[in-house]
């Protein structure tokens, strides 16, 4: 797993992902969460357009992403899912909690 972290205006950052997100790179992607969320960067868009693979440890990492930013008063967006990811996102009914924005640019615009 590749993590590339960009921070811009507005408080945010975009942390985009790249390989598999399973139990070996969870780790990584909530330690990267909540680096930019310490580092005064409470609003994190998860960019997942190279996320080839995703179960249920990815899952959890970014749930615990969007609490952490939350109780931050930020928030966690994500964006570029794919079929597999979306899947895995309805299978568990957190396409509700976690909901998916067609870009980065549209993430962020939402706030």
């Amino acid at each position: 797993m590749q993590i590339e972290k960009r921070e811009i205006a507005q408080g945010a950052a975009v942390l985009r992902l790249e390989g598999r997100l399973n139990m070996v790179a969870a780790s990584r992607v909530r330690s990267a969460i909540e680096e930019a969320v310490d580092g005064g960067r409470p609003r994190v868009v998860v960019d997942l357009t190279e996320v080839t693979f995703m179960d249920s440890s990815g899952l959890g990492a970014l749930i615990a992403g969007l609490k952490r930013a939350r109780q931050a008063s930020g928030d966690l967006r994500i964006t570029g899912v794919s079929p597999q990811v979306a899947t895995v996102l309805q299978l568990t009914n957190l396409d509700r909690v976690l909901r998916a924005h067609p870009s980065i640019d549209a993430a962020i615009d939402d706030w």
